[in-house]
């Protein structure tokens, strides 16, 4: 039986499928994992549990799925991720994840300043905040010295896993395009003086498409995985952008919004827009630009909650239905690990305002599902601001088996929302790309064949005051609070509050 196999290396698991020549899911796999926070705002985690993950997925869908003839190999990960390795591909430290790891704020200052704000826009897109790989690579030169001396290559964790498995040493445009200052993202190729400047001795990953394929299977990786040697290996990407291929929310027009641990949105288009607000970003596929945001929490939220109350999930959104639109007067800032998108403050906190005696966890969890929904808005309504023509918007990711919360974004955001039949996610994605750079000619699937629309989630007209009105009371009470909660940030970090962010959220009139 043809198929593609594809797999996905996220914050909180790793997941594979096998997928058939008709789209169809023959077998899925999960391992979950835990991140490492040695220290407030660090976040990291060994690589070798990507490739370990990796490893026991693809035996555990082959075992499932005996007359599995397996055609090509999609990989993809979280991102943008810093792992540097040395000459022999060791691990120099654990690798530094994207945007919630927020330690590079010094670097990313004396950057800014070194560089210029509109230079570091006009070369790489977007100014340099947590999300921004560059600073995270000086952040380990300056602090980190004996690791850094013995570091030569840069990898995420799929660019990791298709060096593990064919040799190559590639990395993607897309996630490239993130490792803030050193891509040119006009000349879609890495730029030269600031790569010497900042990356010393790393050698280039060479740069391709997500969807091109960077190998075959070798040998020691077929012993190893079960994957026949020979097959292809697509070289993938950045995990959100994944999804959106899992979906077919990569033309121009869509906004993909991926429901995970964290909150994802990327829009894509065919001309480079330019904010500090959000990241500008290439695209998964030559001739697109992406528009791109994030929340730091989301499922992370409400999975802190279901583990503070001790109650399950459907405990907790039944009883979030029954509290009702406003969450009987609460109002939540989600922003518990400091917040990416728009307003790129690693010391915003996270704030529950309007706490009276008679509320109950049903409210709390209410209003922590309304803060994301609100979270988006503020996403969104950014990304009109800067010119973005979002035409038509892609629901994805695990959140997406819980209608409430897709009903509240809607509600919220004024949204009409499509989701797809499979949402699966990444992993998915991954397995498409491969089918894709592997299938015959003329025989090259679509996506809407594999994954075809299967609901539409409507925004209730009615609502639509009451959140216009949580909403411009969520943006207030963010500029009201900053001050304190960056005070609290330095004093739980031990250290001098960092400088306000360059940027502020745009207030409600100006969408």
């Amino acid at each position: 039986m043809r198929c593609t196999l594809g797999v996905d290396i996220g914050t909180s698991s790793s997941k594979g499928v096998l997928v058939g020549a008709d789209g169809g899911i023959l077998a899925t796999a999960t391992r979950a994992h835990d991140v490492e926070r040695p220290r407030t705002g660090w976040v990291e985690m060994d690589a070798a549990i990507w490739w370990d993950e990796f490893v026991a997925i693809a035996r555990e869908l082959l075992a499932g799925v005996p007359d599995a003839e397996v055609v090509g190999v999609g990989v993809s990960g979280m991102g943008p991720c810093i792992l540097l390795a040395d000459e022999r591909d060791e691990p120099v430290r654990p690798a530094i994840l994207y945007g919630v790891d927020t330690r590079s704020t010094a670097q990313i200052e004396r950057m800014t300043a070194e560089l210029g704000v509109d230079e570091i826009t006009r070369i790489g897109g977007s100014t340099l905040t947590s999300q921004a790989g560059g600073p995270k690579i000086a952040w380990i030169a300056e602090e980190e010295p004996e690791a850094w001396e013995r570091a030569r290559r840069l990898y995420m964790p799929a660019s990791w896993l298709a060096r593990r498995l064919t040799g190559a040493y590639v990395l993607d445009h897309q996630s490239a395009s993130q490792v803030s200052p050193l891509y040119d993202i006009e000349g879609e190729c890495w730029h030269d003086p600031w790569w010497t400047r900042y990356a010393g001795e790393i050698e280039r990953p060479r740069l391709h498409w997500a969807g091109e394929i960077a190998g075959e299977v070798t040998a020691e990786a077929s012993a190893l995985t079960g994957i026949p040697a020979g097959t292809p290996v697509v070289t993938g990407t950045i995990d959100a952008w994944t999804e959106a291929v899992s979906v077919g929310a990569h033309e121009v027009g869509d906004l993909m919004l991926m429901y995970g641990t964290t909150m994802f949105l990327v829009a894509t288009g065919e001309e480079t827009l330019r904010t500090p607000s959000m990241w500008t970003t290439a695209g998964a596929f030559a001739g697109t630009r992406n528009l791109a945001g994030g929340l730091s929490t989301s499922g992370a939220l409400t999975a802190w909650l279901k583990g503070l109350t001790g109650a399950d999930y459907p405990e907790l959104l039944a009883e979030a239905a029954a509290s009702g639109a406003g969450a009987n007067g609460l109002l939540v800032l989600p922003y518990f690990a400091g917040e990416r998108t728009p307003i790129q403050d690693p010391d915003a906190r996270g704030v529950i305002a309007g706490l009276t005696l008679a509320h109950t966890r049903g409210d709390l969890y209410r209003a922590a599902l309304e803060a994301t929904a609100l979270g988006v808005r503020h996403n969104v309504e950014t990304m009109r601001a800067a010119g973005a023509d979002i035409r038509r918007i892609v629901a994805v990711g695990g959140g997406t088996q819980g209608r409430l919360w897709m009903q509240i974004v809607s509600d919220v955001t004024g949204l009409v929302q499509e989701v797809p039949a499979t949402t699966i996610g990444a992993s998915y994605g991954a397995a498409f790309l491969a089918a894709t750079a592997t299938a015959a000619p003329g025989e090259v699937p679509t996506i809407i064949d594999w994954n075809p629309i299967s609901e539409r989630i409507s925004p209730d007209e009615g609502l639509r005051p009451l959140y216009d009105s949580l909403f411009e009371r969520y943006v207030r009470l963010y500029e009201g609070s900053r001050s304190v909660v960056h005070e609290l940030a330095a004093a739980q970090r031990g250290a001098a509050p960092t400088t306000a962010p360059t940027t502020t959220p745009i207030a409600p009139e100006a969408s």
